[in-house]
């Protein structure tokens, strides 16, 4: 892979009660464990931050292969859910759920360009064959 950005960041604390900031400080974040996980909620979790980086980067990517194609999209939103559970292996596993939005846009377009979306946005490359990503578009 040819580098053109690195992330770092660091988890300190006690994992998902604790705190995580990123080297340049543009993230600096309480973590707390999800009151559904038996957790008081008062902080962010790593499956929101996950929810969070997925849908900018899918966004990114749909915006991209939009311009490739020469297809104007205005408004587009793309929502982000990231599930935790049991993997029944005595582990855990996650699922994620996107949900594209294209205004003024066919559904069998908007479709098209979230499938090329799929296939370029990091992130999808990175869960593909890992965990079950699904992805739906919506007229709304």
């Amino acid at each position: 892979m040819d580098t053109l950005y690195t992330a770092e960041a660091l988890a300190t604390g006690e994992g998902r009660n604790g705190h995580v900031t990123t080297t340049d400080g543009r993230v600096d974040l309480d973590l707390a464990i999800p009151p559904e996980m038996g957790g008081s909620g008062e902080g962010a979790n790593p499956e929101q931050l996950f929810a969070a980086g997925y849908a900018a980067c899918f966004h990114s990517a749909l915006q991209s292969v939009a311009r490739v194609q020469k297809v104007k999209i205005a408004n587009s939103t793309v929502g982000g859910r990231v599930s935790i559970g049991s993997n029944g292996n005595g582990g855990f596993g996650l699922a994620v759920q996107l949900e594209v939005v294209i205004p003024g846009l066919d559904h069998e377009q908007a479709r098209a360009l979230a499938d090329a979306a799929h296939q370029v946005c990091p992130y999808s490359n990175a869960t593909r064959g890992n965990i079950e990503v699904t992805i739906t578009v919506s007229d709304d």
